[in-house]
C-alpha cells in the first residue's frame, strides 16, 4: 500500500519552479509545467548527482553536471552521456495541496 506526501501548496509553485522533498529517504524533485505537476527522482542516473538545480528546458531538465537530459514529465533519458531513465512518482493534488506518492 502506498501513502501520500503532502508538500507544498499548488499556489506556492508557480510555473517552471520546484521543490525539492525527502520520500522515504529518497531525494525528489516536483515540477510544476503547464500548471500540471510531475515528480523525479533528484539524480543523474550518468554519474549520481543532483539535476533539479539544472535549467529547466521546456519540460526537459539539463545536468548541471555533464548535459544530461531528461523529460520531467516521464523521467526519459533525452541525451548522453546519462543512457538510463530516472525514476518517476505520482503526483496528485487534493484540497488545492500537492502529494507525492511514496511508492513503498
Amino acid at each position: 500500500m502506498s501513502d501520500w506526501i503532502d508538500v507544498v501548496a499548488e499556489s506556492a509553485l508557480a510555473n517552471g519552479e520546484h521543490v525539492l522533498v525527502d520520500v522515504d529517504g529518497t531525494d525528489v524533485a516536483i515540477f510544476k509545467i503547464d500548471n500540471q505537476c510531475y515528480a523525479i527522482e533528484d539524480v543523474c542516473t550518468h554519474d549520481g548527482a543532483e539535476i533539479a538545480s539544472g535549467e529547466l528546458d521546456g519540460d526537459e531538465i539539463v545536468c548541471p553536471r555533464h548535459g544530461a537530459r531528461f523529460c520531467v514529465k516521464t523521467g526519459a533519458v533525452k541525451c548522453a552521456p546519462a543512457y538510463e531513465d530516472v525514476a518517476t512518482f505520482a503526483v496528485r493534488i487534493v484540497d488545492g495541496r500537492i502529494q507525492v506518492e511514496n511508492p513503498n
